[in-house]
């Protein structure tokens, strides 16, 4: 799956949105630069993976603060670190710095297990890379959890406040 085929994959489910074009984002303060008057909440994501190579992608806003020693205790997903640049173009098929929940439909056999912010959850639109980082895909949050759950992707959903899944 790459951006156009993602596009097309929204048209064809009636998945409503709307797409910007920019320079290449690889950081939050890239993105705040640049994307600070789209609407809808801004995310930040991270590919981990523990010892026992499970992996796991997190969705937040852009401003949580990831602690990563408490997320893997409380959720019990053992010793976390960031996952290699070589499981992100096997797995997700993104470079470095494009990492979104749009690259799990290129996990075929559903190895990795994504939770999303519940504060995501909060806003009426959600705003992520489509599988590239020079452009930036503005869904409405409930079409991007039905879109997920359509294509058969489970979405933990996590509170980072206090790494509790609801």
């Amino acid at each position: 799956m790459n951006k156009n085929a993602l596009l097309e994959l929204f048209q064809q489910q009636s998945i409503s949105f709307d797409i910007y074009d920019h320079a290449a984002l690889y950081t939050v303060k890239d993105s705040i630069k640049i994307m600070g008057n789209i609407e809808g909440a801004h995310t930040k994501n991270l590919f981990l993976k523990n010892k026992k190579n499970q992996f796991f992608l997190i969705a937040c806003l852009q401003t949580t603060k990831i602690d990563l020693k408490k997320l893997q205790k409380k959720i019990n997903i053992g010793n976390i670190s960031f996952a290699k640049d070589k499981y992100l173009r096997s797995l997700l098929g993104v470079e470095p710095g494009a990492v979104n929940p749009f690259g799990l439909l290129n996990d075929v056999n559903n190895e990795i297990n994504f939770f999303l912010d519940i504060k995501i959850t909060f806003s009426k639109k959600v705003n992520f890379h489509p599988l590239v980082n020079t452009s930036t895909v503005t869904l409405n949050t409930n079409d991007f959890i039905k879109f997920m759950k359509i294509n058969n992707k489970l979405v933990n959903i996590l509170n980072f406040d206090n790494y509790t899944l609801t």
